[in-house]
């Protein structure tokens, strides 16, 4: 009961007077068709949109939040691009969307005759893509050596089968020395006729971080006929151990398939080989189809109707990409290695890593609290552990390290989040202390995390001065090489911690990072109109022209202008009023011209390059800073503005290898796709508050949190949605009338439907004082 009045009181505060869901529910629920949809979400997901144009999304086999993601290496950042023709191996760790190398841990690769090189870049195998296939938990591939590789996986482990050309010399190599990263050290080992175990340690991403080691396990479904190991480029026939990698050689003249499952575990050896017991020991098809059936499960938590083939495969491509990570990061029996390089066991949750958290605080967090709460609940308690096993917040985590990439204070609304969605029962306190510490200290310098390392300047100054280049004492980058929007990011993550801090009683913490909050206007130069970057005696810094300002990461003063999502009236005022802002707006989107070509608008006006971060003064749909940018307008009374501007945006989505703008940052792009498709869009990250506008399709079915309410779901009508038709005339939640541009959690769950009528011109919906989310205080 304690839990639930906390929760009750976070959304209070966090609502300022929301309305509630028992006014709307008292209106009789509208009728709902009940006739299923006949496509299956599985059969519309294409996984290699994304594969070029540096989506850096992978084509291969994995389960949701898996360990494992087997996929082919071509050699890019994600481990393939669509552009290449040659696969050095088929890896077991993949992160969909990362900008830096990373992963591709023990390249696999079948191949005939006498092994002769070690240099995966030297024994890569040529393919052509009218040869090859993916689907969600499934890939296979006709390699030009003649050989065909088929790929799928469970949690904890990859399954390969290899069709040879009928020959004695039928070799699989196993190059435990090479990876998407730098790596260190590594072991490999011939346990028997069947068996190879490896030891990897890798390191770097963005930086040189710390290293992090994987143990894995193949066992193959028959013996080999020989088998060697290399170390550098020495091959070694007859040899068990090396540090360079393995071949193992069969006879396929008569039977011409092989089987192999490889078990992967971050705890060592043993791990590997409880992973293997656990998981493996079925057939090629019966772990592939029990992928499918993960997959089939997952994505039926959402079902669209209407729209054309295109955008529904856009669609469910997208969904499919938002479940892929956080990974697993426990084995089967609990164990997992911490941040703090000793091992525990998880009780009563699954362990989870991988935190890609200035980018997913801001979609795929929120989309994860809506549709798996259960694992998005076990994502929230994996950071709290890592809080207390290594003394600090991850900010950007990989595998069992820290790696610091990024700036501000993105795991504060990652963790408000879930407390405000309810997710965080029974480690509500927990979860603050570790808050409380993040927000008020800096880690000692024994600590291998760095924070926010700007802190005791933002806290005696009101900002973090730009300083730069500043290097940070551990690898990472540091808030005071980007001291501008790192302002903005602590100041943004105070204000949730402060909704928080009030519900569970804190008050006089709840005072002091609300009055933190609005740090945003010490960066304010009322010269130029936007926020600039200030040095350490005070001055502002850098050119004047906010397209070309210093001290923001990734982006520009125009970009980062409307991250002030906590008091958007307060910013709005700043600016100097609403009409003020709304011509700022206006020229931020190109809306004029928007209206006459959206989607040449979105691609000319909008996109210059998958890293063309600096020197913009137009909306970036490609990257992180100003992807609620276009929510802004609910502010203004302006809420058709929104519907133009997002609506635009997801003509960048398509279903082609370039379909996805921007790196995916383990489904950061994605999710914002999803959601903005739903009309839901979490537009204060961090508090339960999604913001309304018109969904992409004529009718979705949702099944919000269905583990707390199994039978229970949301139906969004709004026929005639499309191109010439999505302004919002009218709005019913289950048959009454509502006016406003947002919508609780709490009143989510418990709606039926939501209604909309829409037409070709804008209307007066949405227009109303009060329509919009309220600040928060």
């Amino acid at each position: 009961m304690r839990g639930t009045r906390r929760l009750r009181l976070a959304l209070r505060l966090c609502l300022a007077g929301a309305v509630t869901a028992s006014a709307l529910s008292a209106a009789p629920a509208g009728a709902r068709a009940a006739a299923p949809p006949e496509e299956r979400p599985t059969d519309l997901v294409d996984p290699f949109i994304g594969t070029t144009n540096e989506g850096n999304t992978f084509p291969g086999a994995a389960v949701p939040f898996g360990m494992v993601q087997l996929s082919p290496d071509t050699g890019h950042y994600a481990g393939y691009d669509h552009a290449h023709r040659r696969i050095r191996g088929f890896s077991l760790v993949h992160l969909s969307g990362v900008g830096c190398r990373l992963g591709g841990d023990l390249p696999v690769l079948p191949a005939t005759g006498d092994v002769t090189q070690t240099d995966d870049a030297r024994y890569a195998a040529g393919f052509r893509h009218e040869d090859e296939r993916a689907s969600p938990g499934y890939y296979r591939v006709g390699l030009d050596s003649g050989i065909e590789a088929e790929l799928t996986a469970s949690a904890r482990t990859g399954v390969q089968r290899y069709t040879f050309p009928a020959t004695d010399k039928a070799d699989v190599l196993l190059n435990a020395a090479q990876a998407l990263h730098r790596t260190v050290a590594s072991e490999v080992e011939i346990l028997d006729d069947r068996t190879v175990r490896t030891t990897v340690t890798g390191r770097g991403f963005c930086k040189d971080t710390l290293p992090y080691t994987v143990h894995t396990i193949t066992r193959f479904d028959r013996p080999f006929t020989a088998y060697g190991t290399w170390d550098g480029t020495t091959v070694t026939p007859g040899a068990r151990t090396g540090h360079g990698g393995a071949y193992v050689r069969f006879d396929t003249t008569e039977d011409r398939t092989v089987e192999a499952t490889t078990a992967l575990s971050y705890v060592d050896a043993a791990g590997a080989a409880a992973n293997l017991r656990a998981e493996g020991g079925r057939s090629f098809d019966a772990v592939r189809q029990a992928a499918r059936r993960a997959w089939e499960r997952r994505l039926a938590d959402v079902r669209i109707h209407g729209g054309d083939l295109g955008r529904r495969r856009a669609f469910y491509s997208a969904l499919y990409r938002s479940f892929l990570a956080p990974n697993t990061g426990s084995d089967a029996d609990g164990r997992y290695t911490g941040w703090d390089g000793r091992i525990h066991r998880a009780r009563g949750f699954t362990y989870y890593q991988n935190w890609s958290l200035w980018d997913t605080y801001r979609t795929q967090t929120q989309l994860l609290s809506l549709l798996a709460p259960r694992e998005a609940r076990d994502m929230a308690v994996s950071v709290v552990h890592v809080a207390e096993e290594s003394g600090w917040l991850p900010k950007w985590g990989y595998g069992t390290v820290e790696t610091n990439v990024m700036t501000g204070d993105p795991v504060t609304p990652f963790l408000t989040n879930a407390f405000q969605q309810g997710l965080l029962a029974g480690y509500e306190e927990r979860a603050y202390r570790a808050l409380r510490r993040n927000a008020d200290g800096v880690p000692p310098a024994a600590s291998p995390a760095v924070g926010r390392d700007g802190n005791p300047d933002y806290l005696a100054r009101g900002y973090v001065p730009y300083v730069k280049d500043h290097q940070p004492p551990r690898p990472g980058h540091s808030d005071y090489a980007f001291g501008a929007s790192a302002t903005l990011e602590y100041a943004l993550s105070d204000a949730m911690l402060a909704q928080m801090a009030r519900a569970l009683g804190h008050r006089r913490d709840a005072d002091r990072y609300a009055a933190r909050s609005r740090a945003y206007r010490t960066l304010y130069d009322p010269a130029t109109g936007f926020f600039r970057a200030r040095d350490t005696t005070g001055a502002f810094t850098g050119p004047a022209d906010p397209a070309h300002g210093a001290g923001f990461h990734e982006g520009t003063a125009w970009h980062y202008q409307w991250l002030v999502p906590q008091d958007v009236p307060g910013l709005i005022e700043l600016i100097g009023g609403r009409r003020r802002a709304e011509e700022r707006l206006d020229r931020f989107f190109a809306y004029d011209r928007l209206l006459t070509d959206p989607a040449r608008t979105a691609r000319e006006e909008w996109v210059h390059g998958p890293y063309a971060y600096y020197g913009s003064d137009r909306y970036n749909p490609n990257n992180e800073p100003d992807l609620s940018a276009p929510y802004t307008y609910l502010w203004t009374g302006q809420p058709w503005k929104t519907a133009d501007v997002v609506h635009a945006a997801l003509t960048l989505f398509t279903a082609e290898p370039a379909g996805l703008t921007g790196n995916d940052d383990l489904g950061t792009m994605s999710a914002w796709m999803v959601l903005s498709s739903l009309g839901l869009y979490p537009v204060q990250p961090g508090c339960a508050v999604w913001a309304l506008t018109t969904p992409a399709f004529p009718r979705v079915d949702i099944a919000p949190d269905r583990h707390h309410h199994p039978r229970r779901a949301l139906t969004i009508t709004a026929p005639g949605t499309g191109p010439s038709g999505h302004y919002v005339q009218t709005l019913r939640a289950d048959g009454a009338a509502y006016d406003r541009t947002y919508v609780t959690t709490s009143t989510l769950r418990r709606l039926r439907t939501l209604a909309y009528t829409v037409g070709p011109r804008p209307s007066a919906w949405g227009t109303a004082a009060g329509a919009a989310p309220p600040a928060l205080r």
